[in-house]
Order: structure tokens, then sequence, then C-alpha cells
């Protein structure tokens, strides 16, 4: 199955996210998307790139941009975690993994010499035209989040 790059048509999806109710990637025609993978609700780097993120918040509105994160956690899991770290931002639950997979996300990784399937932590810029704009994969969080705020300015 191909990724898809810049220039592509933003794969479609619909689901749930925190709160209860669906997000479809179609509401926010007209709009920017940032659309970020993740591996883990609560684990040390995706907290630090949904808090990051949050701060941004009013920065990204400011750019006409919706930000949205993914990962294949429970809608439950999304809620405890927007509660503790009062997150601002749309996490959507891919449980099947099939998002993931539509947007190339779901990858083979490696710890301690041991390889197993897990979500490639990527982030997805994708313009009101709802083409991909930016594509940036194996993200290291420092300075990520000011990276693609500065990218969905310029689009």
């Amino acid at each position: 199955m191909s990724h898809p790059e810049v220039g592509d048509n933003a794969p479609t999806f619909t689901l749930p996210r925190d709160g209860g109710g669906a997000v479809n990637l179609s509401d926010f025609k007209g709009k920017k998307v940032v659309l970020y993978f993740y591996p883990k609700d609560d684990t040390p780097g995706c907290t630090k790139e949904a808090i990051g993120f949050t701060d941004m918040v009013a920065e990204f509105a400011a750019a006409g941009t919706v930000i949205l994160g993914v990962s294949k956690d429970s809608v439950g899991k999304h809620d405890k975690f927007v509660a503790k770290h009062d997150l601002k931002i749309a996490l959507l639950s891919d449980a099947e993994g099939d998002v993931c997979e539509s947007y190339g996300t779901w990858v083979e990784k490696s710890m301690y010499g041991k390889t197993y399937m897990g979500v490639e932590r990527a982030t997805f810029l994708i313009g009101a035209d709802g083409k991909i704009a930016q594509v940036w994969r194996k993200v290291k969080v420092p300075g990520h989040v000011e990276a693609v705020l500065e990218a969905a300015r310029a689009v």
C-alpha cells in the first residue's frame, strides 16, 4: 500500500473522539488540518507532544488550522489523558488501525533487538483544499510543534 505524499488527496476517515462523538476529516473542509499520529497516550514523548500542540492551539487557530491527534488507544484512555493534562486538542481513537494503515504510520519498529508493529510518530499538514501540504515522519518531539505551526502559517 502506498503512503500519501505531498500533493495527494488526504485519505478520508471518520473516527470516535475523546469526550464522545465522531470526527470526519470532511468536517474541516476549507480549514487546514494538522493530523498527527502518536504511539500511546500518557507516555513521555506523546505527552510532551500533546501538551506542545495544546499550548499553541490559539496560534494554530489564528492560522486557520485544526489539530487532530490519532492513536490506537481507546476513547476512554483518551478521556483520561485529556483530563490529566488539560489537553485542548481532539484525540481520535483508531482502535482498528485502518487510518494508521491508510497514512502509512503502522510500521515495524524495533527496540532492544526485538521487532514489533507500532504507530510511527508522524504528522501530516492537510491544506484547506484537502491535499497533503507537508509530511513529517519519524518525528522527534523537541521543536516539532513550532515547525508545524510555521508550515501551517505558510500554506
